[in-house]
């Protein structure tokens, strides 16, 4: 598999490249977030070809990964590159990195395929797993991959409800799921990477598949998501949000500690 590897990153820096032209033309750095996501998808495909696996368990595993790089990858190109939205994070970014964020989100454009190769080594795990025989484990990685795809899916959609209603406008969404939880489309897309832990199990491997739920936990927890995110709700939507911020938890659903404003 070295010749994947080797022609996975040499293609992998000419499209990230090419994004980047495309998404300066556009003034528009939300692409970044598509390539990992629909780069995913495609390398798990091309994975499994090349490795020529044909057990059922690779072809769960192939379609869960591929069902979550179209959902995700569809829902960030509609509500962001077709609507023409910048991310409030690389709003953030550009400022703070000033006269040298040209050269910045060059290299945050080809960290996206180190990112994707981080995330397809849980996935080839799984697909990997000599077990003969399909396991109640591999059941349950299904249910994990579909509920948290659904979750995530519920979770965005609520979210577009709620800030499509004019009257919403500079208000915090504090219904349904996101009564429970600030970041519960975070919370799910975590959930989705214990999927191929699951799928990993007999496998003498098994526990590198821990990579997956791991990395995903500390980007978005600590690095990428909730830290932005946060910091965008703050300075749109202020004491409304630290009301917020007060009685609900950042990423893991409960029950809230008193009722917000």
């Amino acid at each position: 598999m070295l010749s994947f590897w080797i022609s996975f990153f040499c293609i992998g820096f000419f499209v990230a490249s090419a994004a980047y032209l495309i998404a300066r033309k556009l003034k528009l750095m939300a692409i970044i977030d598509t390539i990992w996501t629909a780069g995913l998808g495609l390398s798990a495909l091309v994975y499994h070809t090349v490795a020529e696996l044909e057990s059922i368990r690779s072809w769960a595993v192939l379609l869960i990964i591929f069902l979550w790089s179209f959902r995700l990858s569809f829902h960030l190109f509609k509500d962001r590159v077709f609507a023409g939205h910048e991310d409030p994070r690389y709003k953030a970014l550009a400022e703070h990195w000033g006269a040298q964020s040209a050269r910045n989100f060059f290299f945050l454009f080809l960290a996206q395929i180190v990112f994707i190769a981080l995330f397809l080594f849980p996935v080839s795990i799984a697909m990997q797993n000599p077990q003969p025989v399909w396991a109640w484990t591999d059941t349950l990685a299904v249910l994990i991959g579909i509920s948290a795809m659904l979750g995530e899916w519920i979770a965005d959609r609520q979210l577009a409800t709620f800030r499509s209603n004019p009257d919403n406008k500079g208000c915090v969404c504090q219904d349904h799921l996101w009564r429970y939880s600030r970041h519960p489309n975070y919370f799910f897309e975590w959930l989705h990477w214990f999927a191929y832990l699951a799928f990993a199990v007999g496998s003498s491997s098994v526990w590198f598949a821990l990579v997956g739920p791991i990395a995903m936990f500390i980007f978005l927890r600590f690095l990428t998501g909730v830290p932005y995110a946060e910091m965008s709700s703050l300075k749109s939507r202020g004491e409304a949000y630290r009301r917020y911020q007060s009685s609900t938890n950042a990423f893991f659903p409960w029950i809230p500690r008193n009722k917000s404003a």
